[in-house]
C-alpha cells in the first residue's frame, strides 16, 4: 500500500465540486468499491476512497491498452499539460488528438487523470507506483534534488553558465527550468566530453536501475571522468544516501530521447478479419456447440459419480483418470477439464477422501432438463478464477485438473475482455478466424495473463468459448451475449432457447444399436447404460447391445420379461413410425435378450472360498476342465458342486471371462443384486488460494445499484459540504456509533474514513480487506470476516491463513471493503 497525496487529493476534490452530476454518476459506476456502504458522506471522502490503492488496483486491469499507455504517460510527466502528454504521444492533431481526447475522459471517469484548475493532468497518487519506471523514465529533478544542499545547487548552477543567489528554493526553480528547456539540456550536452556524451546518450534510453541501501560512510566507487561531468551539471544525480548507479531525471532523459522520440499510443484496436454471419446460423451453431457439450458434460460426471476418480498424492486429478474419463464419455481431455473444474466450482463434486465424488447436489443436477443444466456450468465457467483448459505449465509439464492451484489473476477479466472484444464486431459480422479475437483481448484487456502453451494470444481461451457455444462462427452467440449481461436469469434463459428439452425414447435398430437424437433425459441414460454400452455422445447418441452388456443389467436385478418392457416403452414413439411389424423392438435385439437371459444363472456361485454348483453335471464337468479356469484351482466334489481355492468376486470374473453367465448367491440361496453403489461426497474440493487483497464477497456495492440510485447518490455528494466534520467529543461533535469511538481511538493510524468502513463493517458483520503491519515489521494485506471488537484488539477469520487471528487496531494502517 502507498500513502495517499494530499497533493492529488485536494485537486480531485476541486475537480468533483466542479463536474456535473452526470460526471460523478460515471465515477461512481466505474469506481463501485468508492461508494459501498456506508456511502461517502461528503466529496471529500468520496475522493480519499478513489485514491486508495487498493481501489486505483482494482481499477487498472480494467483498462484497455490505449488507456493504460495514456495512464503511463500522464504518470511519467505528472503533472503536466494536455499539451505536453499529446506531444509525448504524438497525439497533437488529427485523428489521433481525438482518440486521445476521448481516452482522457474515460480516464477521467475512472477517478484516475482528471483536469485540474491550473491547466495541468493531475494523476491519482497510487497511479504513479503502478510503474517501477513509467516510460524507463525516472523520477523529475525536482524530487530527486529535494534534498540537496543549496550550496550543491550553486554548484551546478555555475557549471551550466547560470549565476544564482538567493534561497535554496529559488536555486532549484532555475535549475529545474533550465534542464526542463530540451534545446538547452541538448545544446548544453553537445559540448560535453565524448565520454560523457556517450553515456549520457546511452542512459537515457534505458530504464533506470534500482538502488541498494547501504550504511553511512562506507566508500562507493569513484565515478569516472564522463559520469563526474554530468553529475556536476546536474544531468545525473547521485543520492549521498544510497549506493548505486547515478539517476537521470526524467526531463533530461526525454530532451536526450529528441523530439522524434514518442511514447506509444495505439488507440485503434487490432484489425480482424469478418465474414457475414447471420443470426440464425450462428444460433444453429451454438446450440449445436452447447448441446454437445452437455452431453459430454453429463457423461463426465456420470462417470465420476459411478467409479469416483483418485487424487494424486499431490493433489488434483492426473492424467490416467483424465484418461479414462475422456474415454468413458467418448470426449477429448479439454472438455473433461472444463467439465470438472466447472462442476466443482458449481458445488457438483467434492473430495472423498482420496478420490473425487458427486455430491448430494449432482443428482437434483443431473435429474434437470439440458438446459438446466449447462447453465449451471456456463455460470460456473464464467467465474472460474483460472482457465481450465489451461493443460501444461510454462516448462511444458502436464497440469493436474482439480488441483487447488493459485489461481492467474487474470483469467476472467481475460473473458470479459473476449466477449467485448467480440461484441465490438459489426453486426452480423463475425471473425473469419476466431484466433484473432485473441490480439483483441490484449488489446482490451493488456494485462490479463496468457497461458505458456498458447501458440496465438487466448487460444486456449478461444477454443474453450466455441467449445461451450459462446462463440460461434467467430461471433458472440446468445449465450455469450447472457453471460456479459451477468444474469442467471438471462443464461438459464438463453440455454432454454437454444437447447431442445431432453428426449425420452431412442430408435432401435436391427444392428442391435440404439440411437437417441438431441439429449437424452436422465432416465432413458440410466435404462441405456445399464443394459447397453455407449459409443458415441453428441447432438446424437449412440448405445450398442451385446451379451455382456445384456449380462450386466441381468446381474443388477432386471430380467428379460422387464428389460424388453422398458426398452419397448421408449421405442415406441419411434418404432410404431418406422416399422410395420407388431414388435416394439427389432427381432436381433429381442432374441438376444431372450438367449442372454436363457444362459443367465445356469452356474451359480457362493462364497464360502468359494463353492460352484449348478443343475447340469455335465456344464460343471466342462468348467472343472476348462484350461482357461485352471488358476481358479477348480475341483469336483459331486456331479453338481465344485470348490474353488479362488474368492468368489475373482472366480465371477474369470468364468464371465471365459464366456459363461453364472451369478452369485447371498448366504440365504438367493441370487445376488449387483448394483452400483453410488458415491456422493461431503467435502468440499481445494479452492485455488486468491491473491492476498481484495475479494469480492456479498457486499452491496454501487455497481450493483440503478442508475436512479447513483444520481441520488451524487446528487447528495455535490449538495453536501466538502468537506464533513469529524466527530470530536472535545468539540461537542458525536460519533455516529459507540464502535466508531472505540475504534477510532485506538486505531491512530487510520483516517476517518477508514475509521467509518471498519466500522460499519464490524456492526453489520461484513467481511473487510486491511492493510496489516504485524509486530515482526512485515506488511500483508489481508480479507478479514467474522469481526468481533474487543478494543485494544479485533477478531476475526483470517482468509489469507485460513484461520481465527487477533489483530491489534494500532496496527491496522488501511481499509478496503471486500
Amino acid at each position: 500500500m502507498f500513502p495517499i497525496g494530499k497533493t492529488s487529493g485536494s485537486t480531485l476534490v476541486a475537480w468533483l465540486r466542479g463536474a456535473d452530476a452526470e460526471q460523478v454518476v460515471r465515477v461512481l459506476a466505474s469506481r463501485p468499491d468508492a461508494a459501498v456502504e456506508p456511502e461517502p458522506r461528503s466529496v471529500g471522502e468520496l475522493a480519499d476512497r478513489l485514491q486508495r490503492p487498493a481501489s486505483v488496483a482494482l481499477a487498472i486491469p480494467r483498462l484497455t491498452l490505449p488507456e493504460l499507455q495514456v495512464a503511463e504517460g500522464a504518470a511519467a510527466l505528472a503533472p503536466a499539460t494536455r499539451d505536453v502528454l499529446a506531444n509525448l504521444l504524438d497525439a497533437t492533431d488529427g485523428e489521433r488528438a481525438h482518440q486521445l481526447e476521448a481516452v482522457l475522459r474515460e480516464l477521467a471517469d475512472r477517478a484516475l487523470v482528471w483536469p485540474g484548475g491550473d491547466g495541468r493532468l493531475h494523476v491519482a497518487a497510487p497511479l504513479r507506483q503502478v510503474w517501477a519506471a513509467p516510460l524507463g523514465l525516472d523520477a523529475p529533478l525536482a524530487r530527486l534534488l529535494a534534498d540537496t544542499a543549496s550550496t550543491d545547487l550553486g554548484r551546478m548552477l555555475a557549471a551550466v553558465g547560470i549565476t544564482s543567489t538567493g534561497t535554496k528554493q529559488k536555486r532549484l526553480a532555475a535549475l529545474t527550468d533550465h534542464h526542463g528547456d530540451p534545446d538547452r539540456v541538448t545544446a548544453l550536452v553537445a559540448k560535453a566530453p565524448a565520454a560523457a556524451r556517450k553515456l549520457l546518450e546511452q542512459r537515457a534510453r534505458q530504464a533506470p536501475e534500482r538502488s541498494a541501501r547501504i550504511l553511512y560512510g562506507l566508500p562507493r566507487p569513484d565515478p569516472g571522468p564522463g559520469e563526474r561531468w554530468a553529475l556536476e551539471r546536474g544531468l545525473l544525480i547521485r543520492d549521498g544516501r544510497w549506493y548505486g548507479p547515478a539517476r537521470m531525471p526524467s526531463e533530461v532523459a526525454l530532451a536526450l530521447r529528441g523530439t522524434g522520440w514518442h511514447a506509444p499510443f495505439t488507440p485503434v484496436p487490432p484489425a480482424v478479419r469478418t465474414r457475414p454471419v447471420t443470426g440464425s446460423a450462428v444460433d444453429r451453431e451454438a446450440a449445436a456447440a452447447a448441446m454437445a457439450f452437455a452431453a459430454h458434460a453429463s457423461s463426465v460426471l456420470a462417470a465420476c459419480a459411478a467409479a469416483p476418480p483418485a487424487r494424486l498424492k499431490s493433489g488434483g486429478i492426473g492424467a490416467r483418470e483424465l484418461s479414462r474419463l475422456g474415454k468413458a464419455a467418448k470426449c477429448d481431455d479439454t472438455v473433461v477439464r472444463i467439465a470438472l473444474e466447472s462442476a466443482a466450482a458449481a458445488g457438483l463434486l467434492a473430495r472423498d477422501g482420496d478420490r473425487v465424488a458427486a455430491t448430494e447436489a449432482y443428482d437434483g443436477w443431473a435429474e434437470g432438463e439440458p438446459a438446466d443444466r449447462l447453465a449451471v456450468l456456463l455460470r460456473a465457467w464464467w467465474t472460474l478464477p483460472l482457465t481450465p483448459g489451461g493443460s501444461r505449465d510454462e516448462e511444458g509439464k502436464a497440469l493436474p485438473a482439480l488441483a487447488g492451484a493459485p489461481p492467474r489473476g487474470g483469467c476472467v477479466q481475460a473473458r470479459h475482455g473476449l466477449l467485448a472484444s467480440a461484441a465490438r464486431l459489426p453486426a452480423g459480422e463475425g471473425a473469419t478466424d476466431p484466433a484473432d479475437l485473441g490480439a483483441l483481448i490484449a488489446w482490451q484487456r493488456p494485462l490479463v495473463d496468457q497461458l505458456a502453451q498458447d501458440a496465438s494470444p487466448f487460444a486456449t481461451l478461444v477454443g474453450e468459448s466455441e467449445l461451450l457455444g459462446v462463440l460461434a462462427l467467430g461471433a458472440l452467440s446468445p449465450l455469450g451475449a447472457a453471460l456479459d449481461a451477468d444474469g442467471p436469469d438471462a443464461v438459464a434463459a438463453a440455454c432454454r432457447r437454444l437447447l431442445p428439452a431432453s428426449t425420452g425414447s431412442a430408435r432401435f435398430g436391427s444392428d442391435l444399436t440404439a440411437v437417441v437424437a438431441g439429449t437424452p433425459s436422465t432416465p432413458l441414460v440410466t435404462l441405456l447404460d445399464s443394459v447397453a454400452d455407449r459409443e458415441a455422445t453428441g447432438t446424437a447418441s449412440v448405445w450398442r447391445f451385446s451379451p455382456d452388456s445384456v449380462r450386466r443389467a441381468l446381474d443388477a436385478g432386471h430380467t428379460a420379461d422387464t428389460l424388453t418392457a422398458d426398452l419397448a416403452a421408449v421405442a415406441v414413439a419411434t418404432a410404431a413410425a418406422t416399422t410395420t411389424t407388431t414388435e416394439p423392438l427389432p427381432q436381433p435385439l429381442a432374441y438376444l435378450i431372450r438367449d442372454t437371459a436363457r444362459g443367465h444363472g445356469r452356474v451359480r456361485v457362493v462364497s464360502a472360498a468359494c463353492v460352484i454348483h449348478g443343475a447340469e453335471p455335465a456344464l460343471l464337468a466342462e468348467l472343472a476342465a476348462h484350461r482357461r479356469l485352471a488358476p481358479l484351482g477348480l475341483r469336483q466334489l459331486a456331479p453338481t458342486v465344485l470348490i474353488s481355492r479362488t474368492p468368489p468376486d475373482e472366480t465371477l470374473a474369470a468364468l464371465r471371462s471365459a464366456g459363461y453367465a453364472p451369478v452369485a448367491e447371498e448366504q440365504d440361496g438367493s441370487v445376488r443384486i449387483e448394483r452400483t453403489r453410488r458415491h456422493r461426497a461431503t467435502n468440499p474440493l481445494p479452492t485455488p488460494r486468491r491473491p492476498a487483497g481484495p475479494r469480492r464477497k456479498a457486499v452491496r456495492v454501487a455497481g450493483a445499484r440503478t442508475a436512479t440510485d447513483l444520481a441520488a447518490v451524487a446528487a447528495r455528494l455535490l449538495a453536501a459540504p466538502e468537506e464533513a466534520p469529524e466527530p470530536d467529543p472535545d468539540d461537542g461533535r458525536p460519533y455516529a456509533s459507540d464502535t466508531e469511538e472505540i475504534i477510532a481511538g485506538h486505531a491512530r493510524n487510520l483516517s476517518f474514513t477508514d475509521v467509518r468502513q471498519l466500522a460499519h463493517a464490524v456492526n453489520e458483520k461484513q467481511p473487510i480487506t486491511v492493510e496489516y503491519t504485524a509486530t515482526s515489521g512485515n506488511t500483508t494485506v489481508r480479507t478479514l470476516s467474522r469481526l468481533e471488537l474487543d478494543a485494544p484488539y479485533l477478531h476475526a477469520w483470517c482468509h489469507l491463513r485460513d484461520a481465527e487471528r487477533v489483530f491489534t487496531l494500532s496496527r491496522i494502517h488501511g481499509v478496503m471493503p471486500s
